[in-house]
């Protein structure tokens, strides 16, 4: 479900006069994923999307927020009311971090960024304010709009404002180490952890839920290593993204430091991915989405999602 509004909200409204219809434009946010899918081709108008939470309700589990906000800001203010939401904690903006469309690397305990993703406003190519999806699941209907624009990189719609699913923090958060132990047993071996990562050589674990019931997956690690407690891994610098069976058997540079997500397919390593070609039938997929979205390539020109 979606529909151009007739928008009366002056921040929107701002900010699709701002985005306008003619030239070329290149969304920002905070510049941590910056160079993802390829930098913007030619010199682009640069913009921003407006900030602020607009309603946050805590009963519902729903916060209604602009895309420019900092995903820091919001969760500081959902951990006010024991909530929050899926999108990584990595020193970027809400719309940066959905058009991204990277998960958390906890995202086991904390959920998938697609899925969290209720209802979008965005501006068009055009210029106009476009509203797809609803607050609650009951009220979508069509096509998931919403889940296309997560790692759209901005190449279909700028981000203006979103609805986001919330979930409680647990009761209780704890990190293991063990060294000498196989990651992929101890993930099969747990109940819905919320991390599982490895080095090849050590495994950090984190449990969260009630009391009783990590207490409980406690003593399933114990049965299978010398598991401590222990503080969450430093990660290396670099994301690279791939099949969590790949991800399970990675072979690092030589010297090079990494940690791997069990289950999740997301390895960080001291130095970027080597570019991959895209599959074909994804290439003319995109290409022909984005000429439908954007017939003039206006929007962050050059770049292509699905490109590391």
């Amino acid at each position: 479900m979606s529909a151009t509004l007739a928008v009366t909200d002056p921040t929107l409204l701002a900010f699709a006069e701002e985005v306008g219809e003619t030239d070329a434009v290149a969304i920002e946010g905070g510049r941590t994923r910056w160079d993802l899918g390829g930098i913007p081709d030619g010199e682009p108008r640069l913009i921003r999307a407006p900030e602020g939470i607009v309603e946050y309700r805590p009963e519902e589990m729903t916060v209604q927020v602009r895309a420019g906000t900092s995903v820091g800001e919001l969760h500081a203010t959902l951990a006010a009311k024991g909530q929050r939401t899926a999108l990584p904690e990595r020193g970027g903006t809400v719309g940066g971090a959905l058009a991204v469309g990277e998960n958390d690397f906890r995202a086991l305990g904390r959920g998938r960024t697609r899925e969290s993703l209720l209802q979008v406003r965005y501006v068009s190519a055009e210029g106009k304010v476009v509203s797809s999806g609803g607050p609650t699941v009951k009220n979508v209907s069509g096509f998931d709009l919403p889940r296309l624009m997560v790692g759209s990189l901005g190449t279909l719609g700028c981000l203006a404002e979103v609805i986001l699913r919330t979930n409680p923090i647990p009761a209780e958060s704890r990190w293991l180490h063990a060294e000498g132990v196989d990651a992929q047993v101890v993930f099969d071996a747990l109940l819905n952890p919320s991390a599982v990562l490895t080095n090849g050589t050590e495994v950090w674990v984190e449990l969260e839920g009630h009391g009783p019931d990590v207490e409980q997956q406690t003593k399933v690690l114990a049965s299978l290593g010398s598991f401590s407690d222990a503080e969450a891994p430093e990660l290396p610098a670099h994301r690279w993204s791939m099949k969590p069976s790949d991800a399970a058997t990675f072979t690092p540079v030589d010297g090079e430091r990494f940690i791997a997500t069990i289950g999740l397919g997301l390895i960080f390593t001291d130095s970027p991915q080597p570019r991959s070609e895209l599959d074909p039938a994804v290439v003319v997929i995109s290409e022909r989405l984005k000429a439908n979205f954007d017939p003039t390539g206006r929007l962050n020109p050059g770049r292509m999602p699905g490109r590391n």
